[in-house]
Formats: C-alpha cells, sequence, structure tokens
C-alpha cells in the first residue's frame, strides 16, 4: 500500500515538473515570438523641456521626476554637451539589447530589448545645456515591475560614460 502511494505521489510530481517546464518554454518561445514587446507610447519625446512623467508603477526612473521610488539623478558631464551626447549615442548604439530610435538636437531616444523573454524599455535621454546634465527616463513598457533593472541600466551608462 506504502510503495503504491509513493509511486502516485512520483507521478503526480513528475506530471507538475513536466507541466512547468512547458509553460517556462512556452513563455520563452512567446517572448522570443515578441508576444513581450507592447506598443510604443505615443507620447514620448521633450514637451516643454521635460521629458513624459514617470507613472505610478515600480517600472520607471526619471531624472526629473519628484517621486522618490522613480527618482535618479541625471548624468553629468564636463565639457561640451553635445559632444556628451554624442559619446552617449555612441555608447547606447553598442550596448547588445539597446538600439538607438531617435536621435537630434538635444534628444536621444533608444529601446532596450531583454534576451530572453522579450520585453522593451523605453529610454530617452535630453541634454540640458543650461543645467549642464543629461536628464534620463527609462521605462517598461508591459508590466507592474521591473526588478530593478531600469534603475540598473541608466547606473551601467553613468558608470560607462565615467559620471559615478
Amino acid at each position: 500500500m506504502m510503495s503504491k502511494r509513493l509511486s502516485v505521489v512520483r507521478m503526480v510530481f513528475r506530471r507538475a515538473a513536466l507541466t512547468i517546464v512547458a509553460l517556462l518554454i512556452g513563455i520563452v518561445i512567446g517572448g522570443q515570438m515578441g508576444l513581450f514587446v507592447g506598443t510604443r507610447p505615443p507620447d514620448l519625446g521633450v514637451h516643454q523641456g521635460r521629458l513624459k512623467p514617470a507613472p505610478s508603477t515600480p517600472n520607471c526612473v526619471n531624472s526629473q521626476s519628484t517621486a522618490g521610488n522613480s527618482r535618479i539623478a541625471p548624468l553629468a558631464y564636463a565639457g561640451d554637451g553635445k559632444i556628451a551626447l554624442a559619446r552617449l549615442h555612441a555608447l547606447v548604439a553598442a550596448m547588445p539589447a539597446g538600439k538607438v530610435i531617435d536621435f537630434r538636437g538635444a534628444y536621444l531616444y533608444a529601446e532596450f530589448t531583454s534576451k530572453w523573454l522579450g520585453f522593451v524599455d523605453d529610454v530617452e535621454f535630453y541634454l540640458d545645456e543650461e543645467a549642464r546634465v543629461i536628464h534620463v527616463r527609462s521605462a517598461s513598457r508591459l508590466g507592474h515591475g521591473d526588478h530593478g533593472v531600469n534603475r540598473q541600466r541608466v547606473e551601467a551608462i553613468r558608470t560607462a560614460l565615467g559620471n559615478n
């Protein structure tokens, strides 16, 4: 009786494990097929000297935000602002997950796509020469949280530029 119960329990666990593995494989395949891309927000860009405000969800950082959870320091630079923005453009364009979508004047917009699931984050930079900083906004298109990915990306960019 005990061995029959044990074999039933083993069978249930095997089926559960196979179901979980199949589900995870399906999610990864779905991500690779673009199911988690989302739609590019139509209101990105600089409006009256400001980037789009951060939403109330914890999946965005914005150097122009006053909210504690989304606030991040802008990127400081020394010297010519246009040269600093050009360096930033080259850095973002060279990042494996990044793709520059728009670069004109004082504005740079890129999309970053996660490797396995294909989630897209919208990342904007705005050169404020008067304040001698480059403002940044990095936001996930989908989901509620981002496990700190947007903040980590901006800090990695800051470090790569030598602005830490």
